[in-house]
This record gives C-alpha cells, structure tokens and sequence, in this order.
C-alpha cells in the first residue's frame, strides 16, 4: 500500500450535504475572542441608551420625555415646605399661641358675668399673636431660597417662574389656611363650652344683646361660627399670602417680616396717636380699613365701636390687594436675574 493511500484512509467520510469545514488555528480564534468581548459592551451601551462611536458618543434616555405641568411644581413644593424645619416650628408656635390664649381667656371670663361680646370673641386675643407666624412663613417660603441660592437650582429645574410662584403660592395659602381655621375652630369650641353658662344680667333681656341669650345661656349663631372659624382662617392665610408677595418683591427675609408688620400694626398705632380733632377722620379710615380691624369684626367685635360692618367686606378687600401684590410679584420675578 502507498503513503498516499495510507493517508486517505485516515481521514473520516464525510456526511452526505454537508461541507467540511476547516478548522480555525490557535491564532485565529485568539483574534476572534477580542471581537466578541468588544461586541458585549456595545451591546450593554445600546441598551443604556448611548450610541456613536469614540468621541461622537451620545446619549438618548431610556425614560420617554414628557412636558411638565403645574402639578409637578406643586408636588416639588409640598416636599420643600414639609421637609424643613422653620414649617413645623411656625405652625406649631402659632397652634400654641391661638389655642392656648384663647383657652387661658376662657378659663378667665368662665363664671362671671356676660358683657355683652360675643361667646366666640376671645379667640381673637390667640389670634392676633399666631397671624405674626403665618406672616413669617410666608415670607420664609421664599426668601429663604434666595437667602441660600436654592432658588437658582429651582428655577433651572422649573424656567416658567410664574409656575414657581403659583405652586408656592398655592400650597402655601391650603396649608396656612386649613392649620389657622382648625386652630381657630378648636379655641371657639372651648368658648361655646366654658363661656355659655356665663350669668346674664337683667338688662340684657330687654336689649339688642337678647339674640345671643337662648335658653338661659350665651349662643353664637352660624353667622359668628363661620366668621370665628373658616373667616379668620381666610384672613390670616391671605396675610401669609401678601407676606409670600412681599418677600418675592423684597427678595430679603428681615425686610419681608419687618414690612409685613409695618402693615398689620402701624395704622392701628398710628390711629391711636391721632386725637386731634382735626385728625378725626384719617383716624377713623386708619382704624378702619387697617388689619387688625377686619380680624376682630370677623369675630363681631370692630375697632370702631359704631361701626357694625361684618368683617367679609374688608376680606374681599385684602384678597384684592393680594392679588395686585402677587401680580407685581411675578411681573418682576420674570424681569430679574437670580
């Protein structure tokens, strides 16, 4: 037998249809590992979202974008406002002062005799100590992001700063006023029940004070509740709100606070240094239309002894300059740099 045909008796048959293939040399499948390892990174960045090649890399987000709206301010909002500790501490001096005063006035006047004020009165004198925290607040809810430079990261994630604003605005006035009118329906439900069995004189029986006498005790109508509850509420969340106003404008907490109660006190203390009588009429129009004035006819009793006005008129009133505040507020916030 040949070397040739001893050769050719080596090989294996080969199955019918198939080709043989040859089989690849150490050097070739050394080159062909690298290239499958680079495949795989590849692969894994497609499905991270970047694609190109070496520095013409870019990178497409595996999230779908989609346009935001005032509900996502909103949301932003909330999360600030509770995740700081000045909310808590305002909200909860204010809680103190409105509820405890107005218990203190209650356990004071419970037993004596009825003079003639309202049952729910008493709840003014907490009240007009815990307005100053809401004031406060809504000035901090601001000033205190230009105070630390937050408010250029917030105005970069939201560029619609009239969005940023009302989202400040909004949540701040709900969580101002549902604190304030349960703080103040708290305190007049202990005055309907330490001051109703006060004693009644006789002259009250034949007087105009004869509609808050009913079986003997001292009542408030659903007039006085909802003014004593859900009004002073109202009242004291759009003084937070004008402070919000004030402090976009201002852009400075202590200026913000210290305006906020030039314009609460001062023409109540103006009014009271005014007792010529050529003076008698800016007096009587500063004692009227000043803040303080609309909160206690909220709670029936005004400033001004004649006057028999309800509170509502100067609430619409302070909505309005509000309004106008917040407006101007916005108007500049667009115009300025941060």
């Amino acid at each position: 037998m040949s070397t040739q045909q001893q050769y050719q008796g080596q090989v294996p048959p080969q199955q019918p249809g198939r080709p043989s293939q040859p089989q690849q040399t150490g050097h070739a499948q050394q080159q062909a590992q690298p290239q499958q390892a680079q495949q795989v990174p590849q692969q894994q960045a497609q499905q991270h979202g970047w694609s190109g090649q070496g520095g013409g890399a870019t990178y497409t987000s595996p999230i779908p974008p989609r346009r935001t709206h005032l509900g996502n301010a909103i949301v932003s909002e909330w999360t600030k406002i509770r995740s700081v500790r000045s909310t808590v501490w305002t909200i909860a001096i204010m809680f103190a002062l409105v509820v405890g005063i107005g218990l203190l006035s209650a356990l004071a006047m419970s037993g004596g005799q009825y003079t003639g004020n309202p049952l729910l009165s008493s709840g003014l004198f907490g009240l007009m100590l815990g307005q100053i925290c809401v004031i406060t607040l809504g000035v901090l809810v601001i000033t205190s992001e230009y105070g630390t430079g937050m408010i250029r990261t917030t105005l970069t994630a939201c560029p619609q700063r009239g969005r940023v604003l009302m989202a400040k605005s909004l949540v701040f006035f709900v969580l101002a006023f549902v604190t304030t009118t349960v703080a103040c329906t708290i305190t007049a439900l202990i005055n309907s029940a330490l001051l109703s069995d006060q004693e009644i004189p006789s002259y009250v029986r034949n007087s105009s004070l004869a509609d808050s006498v009913e079986g003997g005790r001292i009542v408030a109508d659903s007039g006085e509740w909802l003014g004593a509850t859900v009004g002073a509420g109202l009242y004291v969340a759009l003084l937070g709100l004008l402070s919000l106003a004030v402090g976009a404008l201002l852009r400075h907490s202590a200026g913000a606070i210290t305006t906020m109660m030039g314009v609460v006190l001062l023409p109540l203390l103006l009014a009271m240094f005014m007792r010529a009588e050529a003076l008698e009429t800016v007096r009587d129009k500063l004692m009227e239309y000043s803040p303080l004035n609309g909160l206690g006819a909220l709670f029936g009793t005004p400033m001004l002894p004649e006057d028999s006005a309800s509170g509502w008129p100067l609430l619409g009133g302070l909505a309005g300059v509000t309004a106008v505040a917040l407006v101007v507020a916005c108007t500049l916030l667009n115009k300025r740099d941060v």
